[in-house]
């Protein structure tokens, strides 16, 4: 028996490649989101979460990257123990923590979109290290606004104290997952030569 493919519209390859780039992007954001820190002046705990977002970015770029992240939230939402500290469940996204974790694919897309100067992805050799500075930085100021509105929201704060507690503190630790991005990106593309 022969079997005809030729009516059989095939996944392409560059999307299959894609696809698990994705899945890996979405297993390490939720690697990532144990290694978390209670902080005692915050809800919200310090997790390594941002630095997976910074690299759906970077990496996938602004369609892929927030593709990751949506399916990071998705398989979190329907179980899969993959946020911070091991949570799992759709209450995660409308609970404390749950502005900065849907503000994912948005800052996911905002850094590629400014990494990669549009749609298609750039040789990452060619991309100064102010331009991922910036971009990771315009990536932090979506993820922390969606969390301060998300503490305002659930938790009743209001906007200092939401301001104070859900980003201010937590600078210090975004910059240090930004070397960290920059770190990675660098050493990446030092071995891909």
């Amino acid at each position: 028996m022969s079997t005809r493919t030729e009516s059989v519209d095939l996944v392409g390859d560059e999307t299959t490649r894609n696809l698990a780039r994705c899945a890996l992007i979405a297993a390490l954001v939720g690697a990532f989101a144990y290694v978390s820190f209670p902080f005692p002046l915050s809800p919200a705990p310090v997790t390594l979460q941002v630095l997976g977002v910074f690299l759906a970015g970077i990496l996938l770029g602004p369609v892929w990257g927030p593709a990751a992240l949506v399916i990071y939230l998705a398989a979190g939402a329907v179980g899969a123990p993959i946020f911070q500290g091991g949570g799992a469940g759709f209450g995660h996204l409308v609970g404390a923590t749950g502005g900065y974790l849907l503000s994912y694919p948005v800052a996911a897309g905002l850094v590629g979109l400014l990494v990669h100067r549009g749609s298609e992805l750039r040789d990452l050799d060619t991309v100064g290290l102010s331009t991922l500075v910036g971009a990771m930085v315009a990536g932090t100021v979506v993820i922390y606004a969606f969390g301060v509105v998300g503490l305002m929201l659930v938790l009743g704060l209001g906007p200092v104290e939401a301001f104070l507690q859900g980003a201010l503190f937590f600078i210090p630790a975004e910059a240090a997952k930004i070397a960290a991005a920059v770190g990675v990106v660098r050493s990446e593309a030092i071995a891909a030569r």
